[in-house]
């Protein structure tokens, strides 16, 4: 890369791509989607930050794009870096909990969305078991 005012080579850096995940808690089940894209499976709402975005910001327009829910009471869970979570590339997902509200729905790149119990969750795409395991041991309670 150079430098646009004085032309000088600036080094390169490869860093983890911002994402974000949301556990949305709908009484006492959490909504997880099914993925229209690679890599496919169930997974909770989420995506990439975009540039000028706060994660706050990002979980709340992810949430709304995939599920059609509305969010509340939106709190930070843990960050998940792990370089190998995500088979496109090196993420690091600050992880919200939050109350959905409104009408699930799946739309944007969601191809269905659904509602889960602890004791019935499908088989999870990226680390979101791990996600899930931590949640639900950290005693956290549904509403």
């Amino acid at each position: 890369m150079k430098c646009t005012s004085c032309g000088q080579t600036i080094p390169a850096h490869r860093n983890p791509t911002p994402t974000v995940d949301i556990i949305i808690e709908i009484e006492d089940r959490i909504v997880l989607i099914k993925r229209k894209n690679p890599p496919h499976g169930w997974a909770l709402p989420g995506g990439f930050v975009d540039y000028g975005e706060s994660f706050e910001q990002a979980a709340i327009r992810e949430a709304r794009e995939e599920t059609s829910l509305d969010l509340t009471h939106l709190r930070q869970f843990h960050t998940y870096s792990d370089p190998g979570r995500d088979p496109r590339g090196h993420t690091a997902s600050t992880v919200f909990i939050a109350q959905g509200s409104g009408t699930l729905q799946a739309a944007d790149d969601a191809a269905e969305a659904g509602l889960f119990g602890p004791d019935h969750l499908p088989e999870l795409a990226f680390d979101h078991g791990q996600i899930l395991a931590d949640y639900f041991s950290s005693g956290r309670p549904l509403a």
